[in-house]
């Protein structure tokens, strides 16, 4: 999953970045509202973590702003303001749900979780693609039953996937997704970590769900009848 986090105080912003690393996430951060709205011009987030005050523009503004454009990313909005208008406001704005500072680091990584597992959404539950699972809920991946261990970024990548399962995704739209803006490194790496993942969850199996599409990208498929990539 992609996240933004939106904090103007430095030590917390970074803590908040590598807590959510940690657990699997992309993650951009933004210091004051009008960065954020900046990122969000430019990518497409699951979840944004907001802080409300910010310099600039403030969280209220920026959740008014990614609402009217409709963006539709979660919304977990962080605050020092525990009264009761407040809260009304910015969940009337949009905001899925509220937590308020000082707060429990795993209450945050819960509520995260929570958040991309929304109930009717496209992140509830197991993703599947044939005899491939993956459980975000457990952060497990097995095929035929049987075990596959991946590195971080390999389930990042795999996760998105199978989000776009039987779509063929662009190489540039997979860099975006996958790897957080302040990573320099070239488009190509996508490729690398596209035969990475084969490697594990192809290889050895009846058929191949990872498919390269010529020109276009790649594409986790369930069909047997696509050809072989």
């Amino acid at each position: 999953m992609k996240l933004l986090v939106v904090e103007d105080e430095p030590k917390l912003a970074r803590g908040l970045r590598s807590a959510l690393l940690q657990a699997g996430h992309a993650v951009d951060a933004a210091g004051d509202g009008e960065e954020a709205l900046d990122f969000l011009r430019v990518y497409a987030y699951d979840l944004v973590v907001l802080d409300l005050s910010l310099p600039h523009r403030d969280g209220f503004e920026v959740l008014r702003s990614m609402r009217r454009r409709g963006i539709q990313s979660a919304v977990l909005v962080l605050t020092a303001r525990d009264d009761t208008p407040s809260k009304v406001r910015g969940l009337d704005l949009g905001a899925d749900d509220y937590l308020v500072k000082p707060f429990d680091l795993q209450e945050l990584l819960a509520r995260v979780r929570a958040l991309l597992r929304r109930p009717g959404g496209e992140r509830a539950g197991p993703l599947v693609a044939a005899d491939l699972t993956l459980d975000p809920e457990r952060r497990s991946v097995s095929r035929s039953g049987r075990p596959i261990t991946l590195t971080a970024r390999e389930y990042q990548l795999l996760e998105f996937l199978l989000r776009n399962k039987n779509r063929v995704v662009s190489r540039e739209t997979i860099y975006d997704h996958v790897w957080s803006s302040d990573f320099t490194g070239p488009t190509k790496i996508v490729d690398i970590y596209v035969s990475y993942l084969r490697g594990k969850i192809d290889e050895g199996f009846g058929r191949r769900l990872l498919r390269t599409v010529r020109g276009h990208g790649y594409m986790l498929s369930e069909d047997p009848h696509d050809p072989q990539g």
